[in-house]
């Protein structure tokens, strides 16, 4: 077996490859010296990364050194790099090569975003960006994004997230959960999302304040139809908060220039809110 295995041809095996996964091809490599002469080659690793690869590296912050397609590839995959000035980050994942992005808060709409009587832009050390938003005080939060489905990888479930932090003084956010959704097309996914989990004891006196205006917007929430629990927020390892949008599933063809679009929003009642800090919106795959 392993006598027939180097006989094939390298191209042949090349082409084979081509059709696996990363972690499948480094798997294949010790079948036979063939397999292993085939799985180092730039034709196996350029069909690994992204069609935009060159416009990717031209882009990046900080540029990489390669002296190989597998070696660009696993600097893709190391860590996020800053791409567009710094305003997103990039980053394969390394046993697939699916394609995740995270847009900073200047790459999002805000509203009311260039009022400082509403919002402030920062500099934090522990953000991967230069700056990000922080609420002072509003009473309607919309918070959209959006990416071309081209930019990401075909036949991949992908889930949007928004990355926050909660100052010690946020205020108003847990009243009500925030309205989400994912528009691809003419198909809209709606739903809710909590940045904040109920019944915090510093919450209490904030709700007894409120407690006819809530109840009335409980009421009216209902009556349309989605009072669902909605997502929650999650800590991540990068060490901010997160809470999932929304997600969508992209196709293998016929879909490359269209424009998923994200929304999270906060619009009925009135009631003032603050304290929110808004790092971005992660678009990943999911496991």
């Amino acid at each position: 077996m392993q006598t027939d295995m180097n006989q094939l041809p390298e191209s042949c095996v090349s082409a084979i490859l081509s059709f696996v996964s990363p972690a499948e091809a480094c798997r294949l490599s010790l079948v036979s010296s063939t397999f292993l002469s085939a799985a180092e080659s730039d034709v196996v690793w350029a069909r690994f990364l992204p069609s935009d690869q060159v416009d990717i590296v031209s882009g990046l912050v900080a540029p990489v050194k390669f002296s190989s397609k597998k070696e660009l590839f696993l600097w893709l995959c190391r860590r996020p790099l800053l791409v567009d000035g710094g305003r997103k980050s990039f980053k394969l994942e390394r046993s697939s090569g699916t394609i995740s992005y995270i847009f900073s808060a200047r790459e999002l709409s805000i509203n009311r975003s260039d009022d400082p009587e509403h919002w402030i832009w920062e500099t934090l050390p522990e953000s991967r960006f230069k700056e990000v938003a922080e609420l002072r005080t509003i009473d309607r939060i919309e918070i959209q994004g959006s990416i071309k489905t081209k930019a990401l990888s075909p036949n991949t479930l992908y889930g949007a997230h928004l990355i926050f932090k909660l100052s010690e003084h946020a205020f108003g956010l847990d009243l009500m959960p925030f309205e989400t959704s994912i528009e691809m097309g003419n198909r809209v996914r709606p739903g809710t999302a909590h940045l904040q989990l109920p019944d915090q004891k510093k919450r209490r006196l904030e709700r007894l304040m409120y407690a006819n205006r809530l109840e009335m917007l409980r009421k009216h929430w209902e009556m349309g139809g989605d009072c669902r629990g909605g997502g929650v927020p999650s800590e991540r390892e990068d060490r901010w908060m997160e809470v999932e949008v929304g997600e969508f599933f992209l196709m293998g063809g016929g879909e490359g220039y269209e424009e998923v679009r994200m929304s999270l929003k906060q619009v009925k009642g009135y009631q003032l809110k603050g304290g929110l800090v808004v790092e971005g919106i992660e678009v990943r795959p999911k496991s």
